[in-house]
């Protein structure tokens, strides 16, 4: 090293000197450093961190959490069932009554095909869409509730016989229950507002034409014993 350049305030020994490579060198150690410092502090973060509490709409019924005992007014008599607040009429018919009623069919599930059809103060609706709890204080009939003792048929059931409006009798109960509400609010209802009354059930088996004589054979017995008033 010359003696001007050692003299030089503004010249550092070669040693001393930071070089570009060395610099980009640091720096990119420096900046992998404090992102792994960044990240470890983020996770510990998330880590101790709760759940977040559920956002609270005061206009809804608070959730319950558990089972609750309900008693539902099915086929003229009070039932106590204990379930869970999202079981379904469906499933409370047909494994929490005891004895249970299974004669109501578990088949889509999801609100479309009729075979969980049962009357909701006289009115047909599909069991799988409504929950237990929504039938307290209402009245509930169900396929086994047209005839108690399983001899004496009603006008509906004996017809659907009679017609051999059936195959494989999955979705029967339901077309029952649906062609009973119809023909008790009108037992000289038409075909065409059978089918319209109907148009919720569904047959897999396409026994529709046999159905809808049924209805109509159905609806004369019923017109003869004055079904209609009721």
């Amino acid at each position: 090293m010359s003696a001007d350049s050692h003299n030089d305030p503004n010249t550092e020994p070669v040693d001393r000197r930071l070089s570009r490579r060395a610099f980009l060198r640091g720096a990119g150690a420096a900046g992998a450093a404090s992102a792994l410092v960044a990240a470890a502090v983020d996770s510990a973060d998330h880590a101790g961190a709760a759940s977040p509490e559920p956002r609270r709409d005061d206009s809804r019924a608070a959730v319950h959490k558990g089972e609750i005992n309900l008693t539902l007014t099915i086929n003229g008599k009070p039932r106590l069932v204990t379930v869970e607040p999202r079981t379904t009429l469906l499933n409370a018919l047909r494994y929490y009554l005891d004895p249970p009623l299974t004669g109501t069919k578990v088949a889509c599930d999801r609100g479309t095909c009729g075979a969980c059809t049962v009357l909701l103060d006289g009115k047909p609706v599909y069991g799988c869409m409504i929950l237990a709890a929504d039938a307290v204080g209402r009245s509930v009939t169900t396929i086994e509730g047209l005839s108690p003792d399983g001899e004496n048929l009603h006008p509906v059931q004996a017809a659907f016989v009679e017609h051999d409006a059936l195959q494989c009798g999955f979705c029967t109960p339901g077309f029952v229950l649906t062609v009973t509400s119809v023909l008790n609010a009108n037992p000289q209802a038409t075909v065409d507002e059978i089918k319209h009354g109907c148009a919720g059930n569904l047959c897999r088996c396409g026994s529709y034409p046999h159905i809808y004589e049924a209805a109509l054979s159905a609806g004369k017995t019923m017109a003869k014993k004055g079904a209609g008033n009721g």
